[in-house]
């Protein structure tokens, strides 16, 4: 019992907040305090499970075998040929091949064709980004954190306790003071009408769309897939029919519209277009990763519920995503890996993030206490997998070693009474060059930087993504992804590793590969205010 309570409270932390002068009661006119106690993630390689490993491997070698046989191969070849002198070797060859008919020298030279061919022609097709777009709405959708409260005190639905506890959230949120919100949450009508839900879908998604377009030059009705993703608006017709409609695109397209899936939605929406363009050869996939805010906001007082209103703000992306090799000189990144965790199967894990109506039967999102402790499995679980296929060689070993040294001796460094080995973390600084964490909120990231032991330069993207546009749900990798360009930090050759995760409890991985040095592009939404960063991260640190 002893040793559980000491493993509960390793996941606790303290912090000690400053409330200010008391305004009322017998304390009025001084200081008063408070101590958060909070849960933190779960050390990720202390509880490692060995199949997610396994399962790791066995990706790595369903798509790499041919990289082990091959270089053996050609040094056999090699070391045999290069013993050999130039009149030496054509003698062999002449000597070889003269006891041969010339129908056998041409059956066996057709059937080595053919086995290139086949070879070639069911190898999995590349998979390229060109571009991609992420909407910035007008300044007349910006709030501070003032005016987020004033507008849900304007709209008369909270009480005075609601409303502290609101602000209490911004303040230790990591969100800053230039994020966007429908103003329809200041009014004091429903605002999860089908009326509002589809007028902010059309601002935002056509928004992203039209710089996609613009900045490809890929027509509407070039594009053979279109997968859209939008957690909790599923109007009918569908979103994805809305774009249809919208751009008159072809009439054969393949659409798909993905509802409930949460924030780790858009790399599920990659994942399904990947799949999409490995069966249809020579075509363009659209991904669109949206959320609608004025739709799902929460009228009521649950504490739980109120969490998502001060977190979630207005924004989306859209992706252009292509098969063709000629598109090959003027893509931007390839697809190396996706990795998919879902944690489903635990009762606990699906109902973590749970829409759900309360007391007065006001419907809302509940997040459960437990949310971190969850998620920091399902994140352990999915960086498990994804190890084998990106950490370098000696990463591998290293953590392999020290893993199977626990299971078999347990962790102990030698008595009985010695304290566990300390278990090895792999350092995935040494996998990826580029690091887009879902931007869920200060807490995670901060948890997520302290067991991945990433610096604050690799956690820099997503702090500035929260602060200058907050949780903007399944395309926030993308916001990530465009602040990388917009800061120039982007290479050819360098690795971005994607990280989403959500309601269900999922998590997932996206791998892409940089094909050449990207320059900032004209169209970014941190033109403006991308050189505040990171200077505005400190100070408000």
């Amino acid at each position: 019992m002893a040793n559980m309570a000491g493993g509960e409270q390793d996941l606790l932390s303290t912090e000690i907040v400053n409330r200010g002068i008391e305004s009322s009661g017998p304390d009025a006119g001084s200081m008063t305090f408070s101590v958060r106690v909070r849960r933190r993630l779960p050390d990720f390689v202390n509880s490692v499970n060995l199949k997610y490993v396994k399962l790791g491997y066995h990706y790595l070698i369903n798509h790499g075998v041919y990289l082990a046989t091959i270089p053996v191969l050609v040094l056999v070849f090699g070391a045999e040929v290069g013993s050999l002198r130039r009149e030496e070797l054509w003698r062999k060859i002449w000597d070889t091949t003269a006891g041969y008919d010339l129908a056998s020298v041409v059956a066996f030279l057709a059937l080595f064709v053919f086995t290139l061919s086949v070879y070639f022609m069911s190898r999995p097709r590349s998979i390229y980004l060109l571009d991609f777009a992420c909407f910035k709405p007008t300044d007349d959708f910006k709030v501070t954190k003032d005016e987020f409260i004033e507008l849900a005190r304007k709209s008369g639905k909270f009480d005075d306790e609601s409303l502290e506890f609101q602000r209490r959230i911004l303040e230790s949120s990591g969100i800053g003071d230039e994020t966007y919100v429908p103003k329809s949450i200041g009014s004091p009508e429903n605002t999860a009408t089908m009326k509002e839900g589809r007028a902010e879908a059309s601002t935002v998604i056509f928004g992203a769309l039209d710089e996609l377009f613009e900045k490809t030059q890929v027509r509407p009705k070039d594009v053979g897939v279109l997968v859209l993703n939008c957690s909790l608006f599923n109007p009918t017709p569908s979103l994805s029919a809305m774009v249809i409609n919208h751009y008159k695109m072809r009439g054969n397209i393949l659409s798909f519209n993905l509802g409930g899936m949460g924030c780790s939605a858009g790399v599920i929406a990659v994942d399904l277009a990947r799949d999409m363009l490995q069966a249809n050869p020579s075509s363009y996939a659209v991904v669109v990763s949206t959320e609608m805010v004025g739709y799902n906001w929460y009228p009521g007082k649950d504490r739980s519920m109120l969490i998502p209103n001060c977190y979630f703000r207005m924004g989306c992306s859209a992706v252009l995503l292509s098969n063709r090799r000629r598109d090959y000189g003027r893509a931007k990144y390839r697809l190396e890996h996706i990795v998919r965790t879902h944690k489903g199967a635990d009762d606990r894990s699906f109902r973590s993030i749970y829409q759900d109506e309360d007391g007065e039967k006001f419907k809302g999102i509940k997040i459960s206490k437990d949310l971190v402790e969850i998620g920091g499995d399902a994140i352990k679980t999915n960086i498990t997998t994804l190890g084998p296929l990106v950490l370098p060689f000696s990463e591998q070993l290293l953590f392999f070693s020290t893993l199977i040294w626990k299971l078999l001796f347990g962790g102990g460094g030698g008595g009985g009474n010695s304290p566990p080995a300390k278990p090895y973390i792999p350092d995935y600084k040494l996998a990826f060059e580029h690091f887009c964490l879902h931007a869920a909120s200060k807490t995670v990231l901060d948890e997520l930087q302290r067991n991945l032991k990433l610096s604050d330069e690799n956690l820099e993207a997503s702090r500035a993504v929260l602060h200058r546009f907050g949780n903007t749900s399944s395309s926030s990798v993308w916001y990530e992804m465009a602040y990388l360009e917009a800061k120039e930090r982007v290479k050819r050759g360098d690795r971005v590793w994607q990280l989403g995760f959500g309601s269900g409890f999922k998590c997932n991985s996206l791998v892409w590969k940089s094909m050449r040095r990207i320059r900032r592009p004209l169209r970014n939404p941190w033109i403006d205010c991308v050189e505040r960063y990171p200077s505005q991260l400190e100070f408000q640190g």
